[in-house]
């Protein structure tokens, strides 16, 4: 099946181009209150009634979203015979739809890209949290048929949400960088260029937040993060994420910023052994000399962000008991540097507290 990634356009004419290939019954799915709050609802649903299309609404989809609400959602395109799902909203809304769409058939899917940085539009993975089994894991299910990627969408989601999301990104770009091989190949030159742009852009989106250039630098940074193309010649690490997937498990707590708690510790328990990587890493994209030292100045670019440094920054509080469940049902990654014990990641959570 076809991807088509329309990016930095308007997304009303890339959207009314889209519907008129699809069927009349359209599921609007979507996550919390911003749509509606800046008017984006009220636009999309009026493109939809203009081009013919029945609307059933799928709203509600959490920032860690839940297999109940993916079974939802899977129900509810069944009963609406639906034709065309359409996700507007960041990585949670398009992960949830993904699975939405696989168990029923499939059924095409749309993504309209409001919040960048997880470049979940770019894949068919999808992260999704069992909370009776309190396991935060992916699952795969169906690539968008297209993506619209306008960053001035990027506006109608809070300033909080779009830095977290491009930490995310550089979290991304990180995991897959420091996996196997360690020694640096076309793939890992390139990311070494997306890091520095997620860098620099961030910072110019917190000095000005309408700046558009940054915007479109980000969401077109997030995109480079998952589309594979980072990945070509790579065993990732992603060893960060399975910790703060089963953090989220158990406290449904922000993904991006859970990340930046996360990430200096973890590298300081782990960079001697890729030291030559992770030196060549603080040289090429912090501009610094020794691994130490750059994860000195991405802990640093963390606090200049505003993003958390400890957990009790996020509002978290965590007893040994759930620290230990976090630690004994986290995945170890192959592709890790160090392949790390529960027992270290008790350490690691310990630290993050």
């Amino acid at each position: 099946m076809e991807q088509r990634i329309l990016g930095q356009v308007c997304f009303e004419d890339s959207l009314k181009q889209e519907l008129q290939k699809y069927g009349k019954n359209v599921i609007l799915a979507y996550g919390g209150g911003s749509l509606k709050r800046t008017g984006l609802y009220d636009r999309i649903v009026a493109m939809l009634g203009e081009a013919g299309k029945t609307v059933t609404d799928f709203g509600g989809i959490m920032p860690n979203p839940t297999l109940k609400k993916v079974q939802e959602g899977q129900l509810l395109a069944r009963e609406t015979k639906a034709d065309l799902i359409l996700a507007v909203g960041g990585g949670s809304v398009s992960d949830c739809c993904k699975i939405v769409a696989m168990g029923n058939t499939p059924i095409p899917l749309g993504v309209v890209v409001t919040a960048s940085g997880t470049g979940s539009e770019q894949n068919n993975g999808a992260v999704i949290t069992d909370e009776e089994k309190k396991v935060k894991g992916a699952m795969w299910g169906v690539f968008a048929d297209f993506a619209i990627l306008d960053p001035d969408l990027t506006k109608t989601v809070p300033m909080k949400q779009v830095i977290s999301g491009a930490f995310d990104t550089l979290s991304h770009c990180m995991e897959t960088y420091f996996g196997h091989p360690h020694t640096c190949n076309l793939s890992d030159r390139i990311n070494e260029a997306v890091q520095r742009s997620v860098i620099k852009n961030l910072k110019a989106i917190i000095a000005n937040p309408d700046d558009d250039f940054a915007r479109s630098e980000l969401m077109w940074a997030s995109a480079m993060g998952e589309n594979g193309i980072l990945k070509l010649g790579k065993m990732t690490d992603f060893q960060c994420h399975m910790i703060e997937h089963q953090l989220g498990a158990y406290t449904d707590c922000n993904h991006g910023q859970g990340l930046a708690v996360l990430h200096p510790i973890l590298y300081r328990h782990i960079y001697k052994s890729a030291e030559e990587k992770f030196r060549r890493w603080a040289q090429e994209v912090w501009l610094v000399q020794d691994a130490d030292e750059g994860i000195d100045f991405l802990a640093d670019f963390i606090r200049e962000a505003g993003l958390p440094t400890t957990f009790s920054d996020m509002g978290i509080t965590l007893d040994d008991a759930t620290i230990r469940a976090i630690a004994d049902s986290t995945i170890i990654t192959p592709g890790c540097c160090k392949q790390l014990t529960p027992d270290e990641i008790v350490e690691i959570l310990n630290e993050c507290k």
